[in-house]
């Protein structure tokens, strides 16, 4: 029997196919980036072709470079981006128009215009009203982007699939992402639908995260794809946090914080959402309390662009603190506990004395100040899975430790998204499979530092770009 899984794992700034091992062993790995637009302030948007071009390309070098055959692959399974969504033909297969990514804010005064539904759409959904999720872009995108009535829309799973096997679906994971899907119907919800504009027809069907959703040819081979996952979710899945009460936190160009909270939909405290985790065919649906940061490493690429940071390994070296100097990378807007879609960034506390390396501290420092926050609304965590490319810093690593009380964990490599996805797909296809190992722990020293100051400058952010 076949004992390689695919990874197809489409992310913000590139599409990357990771080939595993039954035991998370990398043997095969191909990545292509692709462009991301900014036409207007607040805007964001790709290509939704060149994003699946570039997720082709790099599947059939994770093959070369894994000497594999499609024959030799179990199954497959697919991750991508959340909420970003993309509009096409049902018939042709083209894209009206350009994917709006989840960090768009072009729909922040229609999320505005909705607060009086803000109630409702956390009881049915688990989420707040924001721009970042699925539902405002589709109902824009009807009404201002001359997108036709009969158009499919999707989020990227859902255009990898029609690419892959001919046929849009999604699974309860990324449905959950839309604002549209009912967290306890397990269906999409026709209120909203209506609240929104949008006909049921213009949504793909749902599936369990762990099933059959069709056949990818590759080099004339049929694979199965397994599994279908959103991206935190699947890193959630990756680190084997299967129980009530585990956590992570994957530190990317956001950071997402999950909770496994098990097989109910419990409210989640103010400031974080309820979603979907996972299901396999056949098991209750699995929910997780979220935080999502919009803006992490983002911080460390502005500075990169405007020449403070002048090489990654730079961080690696860093020491001590950026002492009152404070860095709130709201580039656009906050995401939790805050949903403010006005806030913007701010650097506060600048003296004379203030250095690059304070900066570049402070940068860092913003990544764990913000997750911190967050952990400080799950409740008790004793240990915070980690994962995400930010996460190879030590000191980062030592610093959340310290703010948020608890150790820091983690695996043996950082693919722990691609992994996840990958594991279910094996789960599925019938072999033996596990979370990864441990590498490193992190624990927690001295006493817990205080936020206050952190959430100062945090409210000195928001609400700038307000309009008049």
């Amino acid at each position: 029997m076949s004992q390689l899984l695919l990874a197809i794992d489409e992310g913000t700034s590139s599409a990357r196919a990771i080939v595993f091992t039954s035991q998370g062993e990398i043997v095969g790995l191909g990545r292509r980036s692709f462009s991301l637009y900014y036409p207007h302030s607040g805007w964001v948007e790709q290509d939704a072709e060149e994003v699946w071009q570039a997720q082709y390309e790099a599947l059939q070098e994770a093959l070369q470079t894994a000497s594999a055959k499609p024959g030799d692959i179990a199954a497959i399974g697919v991750t991508n981006q959340r909420e970003t969504t993309i509009a096409w033909n049902p018939s042709t297969g083209k894209p009206y128009t350009k994917a709006i990514v989840w960090q768009d804010r072009r729909t922040a005064d229609m999320c505005s215009q909705l607060s009086q539904h803000r109630e409702k759409v956390r009881q049915k959904t688990g989420l707040v009203i924001d721009p970042y999720f699925s539902a405002t872009k589709i109902a824009w995108l009807l009404r201002e982007g001359g997108v036709p009535a009969d158009a499919l829309f999707g989020t990227v799973d859902s255009w990898l699939l029609y690419n892959l096997t001919g046929k849009a679906a999604t699974d309860v994971s990324n449905a959950s992402r839309t604002m549209l899907w009912n967290l306890h119907m397990k269906q999409w919800d026709e209120e909203l639908l209506s609240l929104f504009g949008i006909q049921q027809h213009n949504l793909p069907p749902v599936q369990p995260s762990g099933s059959f959703f069709g056949e990818a040819k590759l080099g004339g081979k049929p694979i199965p794809i397994l599994s279908v996952l959103g991206d935190q979710q699947a890193a959630l899945y990756g680190h084997g946090a299967y129980s009530p009460g585990q956590a992570k936190n994957t530190y990317g160009t956001g950071c997402f914080l999950l909770k496994n909270i098990g097989t109910q939909p419990l409210p989640a405290p103010e400031g974080l959402i309820t979603t979907v985790a996972w299901q396999k065919e056949g098991e209750p649906v699995y929910y997780a309390w979220e935080a999502a940061i919009f803006n992490a490493a983002v911080a460390l690429q502005w500075l990169e662009q405007i020449g403070i940071l002048r090489s990654y390994s730079e961080l690696d070296s860093l020491q001590g603190s950026a002492g009152d100097v404070y860095f709130v990378p709201a580039f656009t807007g906050l995401g939790a506990p805050y949903w403010d879609p006005y806030a913007r960034g701010i650097i506060v506390g600048l003296t004379r004395e203030t250095s690059r390396t304070t900066l570049l501290l402070a940068a860092l420092e913003a990544i764990a100040y913000q997750s911190a926050e967050a952990i400080e609304l799950f409740g008790d965590i004793d240990i915070l899975y980690v994962d995400g490319g930010v996460s190879v810093n030590e000191h980062l690593m030592q610093l959340q430790a310290d703010l948020a009380g608890c150790k820091v964990l983690r695996p043996v490599h950082g693919e722990v998204t691609a992994w996840g996805v990958a594991a279910m797909a094996g789960q599925v296809a019938g072999l033996s499979v596990g979370p990864l190992q441990p590498a490193r722990t992190w624990s927690p020293q001295g006493p817990r530092r205080s936020l206050d100051r952190w959430k100062e400058a945090v409210r000195r952010a928001q609400h700038w770009a307000l309009p008049a």
